[in-house]
């Protein structure tokens, strides 16, 4: 009766966590969303533009390891709600950075949302892996994110068709309208961005309200022994946190640049005169009630990203079976091979061949990250809490690889930056094979 009622228990807390993978994956990837707008609201290079990254996941550098040393203490359910209230804020900021055209408080706002995003990974993450067995950890956690994954699929879309679907105008462009006509071009390009950052404020001040008040299960003693210390000397927990650190800048790199790569090569007007990929696009559209022509080659190119991020959600279920059935770090192996052939043959090709290929390395992204985690989390008891927060350090993989990925691209062009992302997957790669051996 106390194991049926400890399963119940376990569901429901299941539930309400990937409630939690989905909101942040679907805000993480709205961010993107915003970088080619940036970029062209304030003229910057590729390099500059990435720092919008930069200061969305330095976040996770500075506040991983705090924020396991906070939930060792206050628990996992306190500090999700710690999390969620953080988030709203980052999102509340959006609102004076969009109404004064002000980049250094776009910045402060991704740096907070991201703070409180650093919290929930810090705490979701092994929460998850904790509700069953170890063997179990990959599988359940590749479901978790599989969600995670349904997030950050809708968010490309939702960026495509509400954040550039309108032209940003040139500041040259702007010298010549009347004062009345920049008043309603800085209202409305504001309104683009506040609008839906405000109703994502709102739902999660909602969600954190519903977090203060469930019960969770209590899956952590008090006080670990050990702690970080420990933790440091661990060989197979550091080198998954260098897989984490990669994987995380090569997703990262390849998302954030897709909607530039494809106007790099002149893909808009390939697109707008295939009809099959038109009656695509619009059929994206269409389900999301927008009626979309396609006359702005951004918004064109941003609706195809959902197939990146679409590909990481399918995986993610299939991840959730084969990690059941194979030895998860068999699996990593695998689809870090194939992710790697996909942007050898973009590179090494053009047109709509280059882009679905592309596109492809999102299916085989899905697995990685929350096998890596399971795999560096084994064996390591309570202080699974503190692990997850040096893991989740690494994500500042994140805002580096992306910075250097820009770097190369302003330097070299996209052909040449894509070996970076080759060289992060090779380690992918070498980390699930050298796990596999360790059976």
């Amino acid at each position: 009766m106390a194991t049926t009622t400890a399963n119940k228990s376990f569901k429901s807390a299941f539930i309400f966590l990937t409630t939690l993978f989905f909101l942040w994956g679907f805000i993480t990837v709205l961010v993107d969303s915003l970088v080619p707008r940036l970029k062209d609201v304030f003229e910057m290079s590729y390099a500059k533009t990435v720092l919008v990254q930069f200061a969305f996941f330095m976040a996770f550098f500075l506040f991983s390891v705090p924020s396991g040393y906070i939930l060792s203490k206050i628990g996992y359910k306190k500090g999700i709600v710690l999390g969620l209230l953080t988030m709203a804020l980052g999102c509340l900021l959006f609102y004076p950075a969009a109404a004064y055209r002000d980049f250094s408080v776009f910045l402060i706002g991704y740096f907070t949302l991201a703070g409180g995003i650093t919290v929930l990974q810090v705490a979701a993450n092994p929460y998850v892996a904790l509700l069953g067995s170890e063997d179990g950890a990959s599988s359940r956690l590749n479901l978790s994110q599989a969600f995670n994954s349904l997030g950050t699929t809708i968010a490309p879309v939702i960026g495509a068709l509400f954040l550039l679907s309108d032209s940003v105008k040139t500041s040259k462009e702007i010298s010549f309208l009347s004062d009345i006509e920049k008043t309603n071009y800085y209202i409305n390009e504001a309104s683009a961005v506040q609008t839906p950052f405000l109703l994502i404020a709102f739902s999660i001040a909602v969600l954190a309200i519903v977090f203060a008040f469930i019960k969770l299960p209590q899956v952590m003693q008090e006080s670990p022994k050990g702690g970080y210390f420990t933790l440091l000397k661990n060989k197979l927990m550091l080198m998954g946190a260098i897989g984490i650190f990669v994987y995380v800048g090569a997703e990262v790199s390849i998302g954030s640049f897709l909607v530039n790569y494809f106007s790099d090569m002149n893909l808009a007007t390939v697109v707008a005169q295939n009809e099959t990929m038109m009656q695509i696009a619009n059929t994206i559209a269409n389900t999301f009630n927008k009626t979309f022509s396609g006359s702005d080659p951004k918004s064109l190119l941003g609706i195809f990203v959902i197939f990146y991020w679409g590909g990481a959600m399918i995986g993610r279920f299939i991840g959730a079976y084969l990690t059941k059935i194979i030895f998860p770090g068999k699996v990593l192996a695998i689809f870090a091979s194939l992710a790697i052939a996909m942007i050898l043959i973009s590179i090494n090709t053009d047109g709509l061949l280059s882009m679905w290929s592309i596109l492809a390395v999102g299916l085989f992204n899905s697995i990685m990250f929350p096998t890596i985690f399971t795999l560096s989390l084994e064996g390591l008891g309570d202080l699974k809490a503190q692990a997850s927060g040096l893991l989740c350090m690494a994500i500042v993989g994140g805002a580096i690889i992306p910075f250097v990925f820009g770097s190369l691209i302003d330097d070299f062009g996209f052909k040449t930056a894509f070996v970076l992302t080759i060289i992060c997957y090779g380690y992918i790669l070498f980390y699930g094979r050298y796990k596999a051996k360790k059976v």
